[in-house]
């Protein structure tokens, strides 16, 4: 009985010290890459950048870094849902901030070019968007065009207000002049019906204005419509205004229809129909007087990636694992 003891304690501790030693070993061996990732990223947590720059091909396919007074085109991608992911009226902005730092401080950047093939999305987003194009654009003295590739729908066609030209491929679609609030739902009879009540403790008029859970008053919408109302004026004036179409058939002729490129081309949606990506850079190249023979660069900034998480969350795990086993060890030598 005695050696059995001491053979099961004297395992317990060699199972104790490899893991400790195995510990050591995943420790040691994360601290170069700890340094190697501090080197790499100093210089641009010095500058405070959140995006990086990646070079686009130009019109020959050209996508090799240049010096650093070359003439570039800011490509700024409206893709998505606005107000999701990273087309946030706050991540362009960094966009359009840093469009001017960096490697492209010193005005490089002498146009900008809209990519877009968007459904839409958040109003707040898209006006803020659009006014910050438009001041990028009369504060660099910079034209602004647009390539439509698929949808610029609503808030998506909003923003493209903001360009000076809109090109669009064969098959996009354009328009939808409008804006909704909802779709909001009322649970009342299906809860009076089977028995179910609902409390709801509020302060100030209207407070539980639309509550789901109780019978809803006439016209407790009102407030939401006058919202809605103002929010759909605003998109029609900057639509008329940006591109010379009276309200009225805006209002009462095309409505938040889409249309087709051609349709759209017709209505006055857009100025070039059936074209191509490389027609749009085109264009704005000549706009700002960029000389296609001489160097050129078309750039584009995307939100840096944390390239190392998945290192990092699986070395938790195997940390995880590591102190689980100490533990047991542990408790493995006390009760023998």
């Amino acid at each position: 009985m005695n050696i059995a003891r001491e053979s099961i304690f004297i395992s317990a501790i060699r199972a104790f010290f490899n893991t400790l030693l195995g510990t050591v070993g995943v420790v040691i061996a994360i601290i170069p890459s700890l340094i190697l990732f501090s080197i790499f990223t100093s210089s641009d947590q010095k500058q405070g950048l959140k995006n990086k720059v990646e070079i686009l091909p130009d019109l020959n396919g050209n996508t090799k870094m240049l010096s650093f007074n070359t003439p570039a085109v800011l490509q700024l991608e409206v893709h998505g849902v606005i107000g999701t992911g990273h087309l946030t009226s706050k991540d362009v902005y960094y966009q359009l901030i840093e469009s001017q730092k960096g490697i492209l401080k010193n005005k490089r950047v002498k146009a900008v070019l809209l990519h877009i093939n968007s459904p839409g999305g958040s109003a707040v987003d898209s006006d803020d968007i659009y006014r910050n194009i438009l001041s990028y654009k009369e504060k660099f003295n910079v034209p602004v065009y647009t390539y439509v590739d698929g949808m610029c729908a609503s808030g998506g066609f909003f923003i493209a207000c903001a360009s000076d030209r809109i090109y669009s491929s064969p098959f996009s679609m354009i328009g939808s002049v409008g804006s909704l609030l909802g779709p909001f739902f009322n649970f009342y009879n299906i809860m009076k019906k089977y028995g179910v009540e609902s409390l709801t403790l509020t302060e100030g008029k209207d407070k539980d204005m639309m509550n789901p859970f109780r019978e809803w008053k006439q016209n407790e919408d009102a407030s939401l419509k006058q919202i809605n109302e103002y929010i759909y004026q605003k998109f029609v004036n900057i639509v008329a205004n940006a591109r010379g179409i009276s309200k009225e058939k805006l209002i009462n002729e095309y409505g938040a229809h889409v249309f087709d490129a051609d349709r759209a081309k017709e209505i006055g949606y857009i100025d070039v129909t059936n074209s191509s990506y490389e027609e749009a850079l085109n264009g704005v190249l000549e706009a700002a007087n960029i000389d296609k023979e001489k160097d050129y660069q078309v750039i584009a900034l995307y939100p840096k990636k944390i390239w190392f998480q998945p290192f990092l969350t699986q070395t938790k795990s195997l940390f995880d694992t590591l102190i689980k086993e100490l533990v047991l060890s542990t408790k493995y030598v006390n009760t023998n």
